[in-house]
């Protein structure tokens, strides 16, 4: 049974859907004014793999991932730019001119890493008349007032009736307690912890829309709670993002929707069951970032073309690198990681290869119960792993516990097999399930066709030459050869079914 923790509640719960089997999950996308980098991938890979997860249990997913274009202001408050239409005045573009070529440049670098796509992906812009009327409802509702045009929601009065703060753990008294000698000069807004809804728009300002208050724009938390209601109702079931958008973003759409949607006697709805934050990739123990100047593109990842980059890495090596941690802890980014996940990756690949060449008919032995159990055991240790709150680094570890065997009864294959046929199937089915299904992990092929037959005929000769230099006593030619080929990063293995070769 799957549990995820929960951070409205500061604990692992049990998954139980609102409407099973149909699930409701609403991830907060990206602000596309700039390239994808590896913060992006992290949180659109981890709710890719609970995407998946809950369709490998048999759950209906209606996965929504937003773009937001339009509201997002240069420091994520009530002031300032908004980041988008900086970016298209700095550049002489028109601002959707610029969220379509980064919305097409986020879709591709991210889909490179066997993401897939969401069921819905709405923008924000495409959704101005469904945040105005919930802008309306919760004026109506008495949780915000408009000052010279703009719309600011009331925090003050929505913590006295629901408690601000619940899903950061914010001491909000301090925060609402200040007077108004904590607002800089002039400000519109009644206390320092309220936020904007509605932004009255300057004459220079390039994406406005008309409303009942001023030709203005949407603040920057509106947009998610109008489309998750949109899509997924008043009341769904995941919410999900990185742990920077706990507070102010996630905490204000709470609120928002519990002012808009309460019923009477102040029903709690609260959004989302289940909110669910992936932690952040690091460099040097600094969060990866755009705003931080340190961010690497994946592109420049694809291509290797950063000054931290000491080569290019395939999307799919990011990925593993990615899932190897849990998604609640940290990552910290480096070369070396990276490049040993690289290498970890391969080895799948190979067991992978090997495991699919095995042919299990009337080759039956005496059975080996260590490797039966852990062929037998590998979906449900899987599975349980995958239960503790998407835990897909113990997950992988689960994998690398089983290479060993499938090594071994590839070795061996000439000579018997030690497994019993069925429990081998379900294995070789479950392996593939599991890192291909639900750790999407779309394993290359470390062959190469005809080539690698040829390669290996001729190693096949080498290491025969060798093994009858060894049973002559002329270890000057088998050592001869075995420093020769490693010369060319190959390895052997001396087992008693014979020579095996691995290229490092």
């Amino acid at each position: 049974m799957l549990n995820l923790y929960n951070t409205l509640t500061r604990q692992k719960e049990v998954f139980e859907p609102i409407e099973p089997p149909f699930v409701g999950m609403y991830l907060c996308g990206p602000t596309v004014y700039g390239d994808a980098h590896l913060g992006h991938a992290r949180a659109a890979l981890t709710f890719d793999v609970l995407y998946r997860y809950l369709k490998y249990l048999g759950y209906k997913v209606r996965y929504v991932r937003n773009i937001t274009d339009v509201g997002h202001l240069t420091d994520d408050g009530d002031q300032g730019e908004d980041k988008l239409q900086k970016f298209a005045k700095a550049n002489k573009l028109e601002p959707m001119e610029v969220a379509q070529k980064y919305t097409d440049d986020y879709n591709t670098d991210i889909s490179a890493l066997n993401i897939l796509r969401p069921t819905i992906e709405p923008r924000a812009s495409g959704h101005i008349p469904e945040q105005i009327e919930m802008i309306e409802q919760i004026l109506k509702n008495g949780f915000a007032y408009i000052s010279n045009g703009s719309v600011y929601f009331d925090v003050v009065k929505y913590n006295e009736v629901f408690g601000y703060g619940e899903l950061s753990g914010r001491n909000i008294e301090e925060i609402i307690s200040g007077s108004r000698e904590n607002l800089e000069g002039g400000s519109e807004k009644r206390h320092p912890a309220d936020f904007a809804l509605w932004k009255q728009a300057d004459p220079s300002h390039l994406m406005k829309w008309n409303s009942p208050w001023s030709v203005g724009f949407p603040g920057w938390h509106i947009e998610c709670s109008a489309m998750s209601t949109k899509y997924l109702g008043q009341k769904y079931d995941i919410h999900g993002g990185g742990l920077d958008l706990i507070f102010p973003h996630h905490e204000a759409e709470i609120a928002q929707s519990n002012a808009c949607n309460h019923a009477p006697g102040f029903e709690h709805y609260g959004e989302a069951k289940y909110w669910v934050h992936n932690n952040m990739i690091t460099l040097d123990g600094q969060k990866m970032g755009k705003s931080l100047g340190n961010a690497i593109s994946m592109r420049q990842f694809y291509d290797g073309s950063h000054r931290l980059l000491e080569q290019a890495y395939k999307p799919i090596t990011i990925r593993f690198f990615i899932l190897q941690a849990h998604y609640r802890s940290t990552l910290d980014f480096s070369n070396t990681a990276l490049q040993a996940a690289e290498k970890a990756l391969k080895r799948i690949g190979e067991a992978m290869e090997r495991l699919d060449a095995i042919q299990t008919e009337n080759r039956l032995i005496a059975v080996n119960e260590d490797f039966e159990k852990n062929l037998a055991t590998f979906r449900s240790d899987c599975e349980a792993q995958m239960d503790d709150d998407m835990n897909t680094a113990r997950t992988i570890a689960r994998i690398f516990e089983a290479l060993p065997v499938i090594n071994q009864l590839y070795a061996d294959r000439s000579n018997g097999f030690a497994v019993s046929p069925t429990t081998f199937e379900a294995f070789r089915a479950a392996f593939h399930t599991i890192i291909e299904d639900v750790l999407g992990l779309k394993i290359e092929k470390v062959s190469n066709g005809d080539s690698d037959k040829l390669i290996d005929g001729l190693m096949q000769v080498i290491t025969q030459i060798r093994l009858d230099a060894r049973k002559d006593k002329n270890f000057k030619v088998s050592d001869f050869i075995r420093d020769e080929l490693g010369k060319f990063s190959i390895k052997l293995k001396d087992t008693p079914q014979g020579t095996e070769w691995t290229k490092e």
